[in-house]
C-alpha cells in the first residue's frame, strides 16, 4: 500500500525500510496500549484492505487519535467508515476519554470528508503545520478534526 502513488498521494512516500519500522512501530504500540491502528482484512476473501483505530497520545498531537489507510481497489464501498464506527464504538467502551482527534492535510478531501460523515468537527484554530515535513512541502498544512463522546442514552 505504500508503493501506491493513489493511496501515497496526500502522505509522505515511505520506502520499503519506513514501511516496515512503521509496523513495527505499530506493534510495539499495540503491545504497551492494547490498541493501534489495527490491519483491516476482507471478511469474505480474507486480504489486507489496510488499516483503522485509535492511537494514543504522541507529538505533535497529545489526544488519542483515529486514522485509516485503505488500498485504493477498497475505496467507495464504504468500508473506511465501517471500520471508523467499530473503532469509535470500541474507543467510547475501553477509553476514558471525552473526545478522538483526527488530521490529514488540507488537500485530502476524501478524508475529511468521511471525518464530516462520521460526525466530526473541524477545529480551524489547531490547524498546523506538520513538523515532520519541509516548510516547502506542499503536504505540511494540516487540519485537525475532533469528536466528542456521545452522551448516555437516557433511560
Amino acid at each position: 500500500m505504500a508503493c501506491d502513488p493513489l493511496v501515497m498521494a496526500h502522505l509522505p512516500p515511505l520506502t520499503r525500510a519506513e514501511s516496515d519500522a512503521a509496523v513495527e512501530r505499530m506493534i510495539a504500540t499495540e503491545r504497551e496500549h492494547g490498541h493501534v491502528f489495527w490491519a483491516l482484512d476482507r471478511k469474505v476473501e480474507g486480504d489486507f484492505i489496510g488499516f483503522c483505530g485509535v492511537l494514543p497520545p504522541r507529538a505533535p498531537i497529545f489526544e488519542y487519535e483515529i486514522g485509516w489507510r485503505l488500498a485504493h481497489h477498497a475505496w467507495g464501498l464504504g468500508l473506511a467508515r465501517e471500520a471508523a464506527e467499530a473503532s469509535f464504538a470500541w474507543a467510547w467502551q475501553n477509553l476514558p476519554v471525552p473526545t478522538i482527534m483526527a488530521i490529514t492535510n488540507l488537500s485530502n478531501t476524501r478524508s475529511w470528508g468521511l471525518m464530516e460523515r462520521l460526525g466530526m468537527v473541524r477545529y480551524p484554530a489547531e490547524d498546523f503545520d506538520h513538523p515532520d515535513l519541509a516548510d516547502d512541502d506542499p503536504l505540511k498544512p494540516h487540519i485537525l478534526y475532533r469528536i466528542h463522546r456521545p452522551e448516555p442514552a437516557a433511560a
